[in-house]
């Protein structure tokens, strides 16, 4: 069946990109600016050479958010396929996405008078909001109406929790988004802290001595969450850390029924803020 609703999300999603194709997924990117250099994330540069040199970084590079410019885009691109645009943005406590997305709905109604657009704030990151779009797309796909896409891609995105773990805080304190953790900054290097999203905000979740009590850590909290053995959908996060995402998934899967389990690496615009090496985790219970 051919959708008449149309999946708009970005780079930050962090979503495979067989996957993106797979679905039909529209992608807007954010940018990264390096010096004077401006990147489009995901477009202009791999992963690979990104993480390789940002290790090597003396100066943090910005993120910085798509504007309505490229959301109107986008939506402009969408019309030619689609009767209707659900957009799912990241948190808006932790970008401009949503309220950029929200400005170019408004543009595109002049413009646009047959469009209809709905924008999904998901108060969520990474996988959590890439499941979100992932879901949604899947809806779509099989002919649900707007409404019904709308309210499975707010579903996910209340259900999902994200936990992440890094070497260091310094990327995230640095780029300002550390949110409520900040007091886990001074830990010792052989602490491995771990944030999760509540409520939109990045948060703290305690701390491990090493990567592997971390992942065990991982397991407890997603016990406690939805109990062992639930019936879960699962996406494992990394930036340059594939082997560390494989040893996370090999504890994890052991303790859960996982319906859909994949790998994925975040994005440049997230990278910048988590830094190389660090591994983590987006699920929903089905």
């Amino acid at each position: 069946m051919r959708s008449t609703v149309a999946i708009l999300t970005d780079s930050c999603a962090s979503i495979p990109e067989d996957m993106i194709k797979q679905l039909n997924i529209e992608i807007v990117p954010y940018y990264v600016h390096r010096g004077t250099e401006i990147i489009r994330d995901l477009v202009d540069m791999t992963r690979e050479e990104f993480f390789r040199w940002l290790a090597t970084a003396k100066e943090l590079p910005k993120s910085a958010t798509p504007g309505p410019g490229d959301y109107l885009a986008a939506f402009q691109r969408l019309a030619k396929r689609a009767r209707e645009i659900v957009t799912v943005c990241m948190t808006s406590k932790g970008s401009g996405a949503y309220q950029a997305a929200t400005v170019a709905k408004e543009m595109a109604a002049k413009e646009l008078p047959d469009l209809r657009i709905e924008v999904v704030d998901t108060l969520q990151v990474a996988m959590c909001h890439g499941w979100s779009a992932i879901e949604a797309a899947r809806a779509a796909l099989a002919g649900a109406s707007l409404e019904k896409v709308v309210e499975r891609a707010k579903e996910v995105a209340r259900k999902s929790t994200m936990i992440q773990t890094a070497d260091t805080l310094r990327y995230l304190y640095m780029g300002g988004r550390i949110g409520r953790a900040t007091h886990l900054v001074g830990t010792l290097l052989n602490i491995k802290p771990l944030i999760g999203m509540e409520d939109g905000v990045i948060t703290p979740l305690g701390q491990a001595r090493s990567r592997r009590q971390a992942y065990r850590k991982m397991v407890e909290i997603m016990a406690q969450k939805v109990g062992l053995g639930a019936r879960i959908k699962i996406g494992y996060v990394h930036a340059a850390a594939p082997e560390e995402a494989e040893k996370l998934r090999s504890i994890v899967e052991p303790n859960f029924d996982c319906q859909e389990s994949l790998i994925t690496e975040l994005s440049l615009a997230l990278g910048v803020h988590t830094g190389p090496g660090t591994v983590g985790l987006g699920f929903f219970p089905v």
